[in-house]
């Protein structure tokens, strides 16, 4: 299945829902559907609703955040650091420095290329 339409896209979200209210994963036909709709409706996004990649360092790491729904205060607690020291990194009031980087790259598994790339 392939989807180059809004419309088409909007059809697809439809038959997903159907599937669902159909109990799709009680038949082996029905899970492959689902399957094939859900990785057409994935290529129709990546292609015309992209995420757009960080570029810096303060983006990765509010990207970080958002994928792991966690807060400023729950992420400064993770990265063992002040939610004041945090909050003025994030806002551009004071430069990361390297404890803040180590824990980045350590807690949240950020490439540790990417933030010297971006520092």
């Amino acid at each position: 299945m392939s989807i180059s339409t809004e419309n088409e896209y909007n059809d697809a979200f439809r038959k997903i829902d159907a599937l669902i209210a159909g109990k799709f994963e009680e038949s082996e036909a029905g899970r492959k559907e689902f399957l094939e709709v859900a990785k057409s409706i994935q290529e129709y996004e990546k292609r015309y609703y992209p995420i757009p990649k960080p570029e810096t360092v303060i983006e990765m790491v509010e990207l970080k955040m958002y994928e792991r729904k966690i807060t400023q205060k729950q992420l400064s607690a993770l990265l063992e650091i002040t939610t004041d020291k945090l909050s003025q990194i994030l806002n551009g009031k004071r430069e990361p420095d390297v404890s803040f980087l180590k824990a980045v790259y350590l807690k949240l598994g950020v490439d540790p290329g990417f933030l010297l790339r971006n520092v």
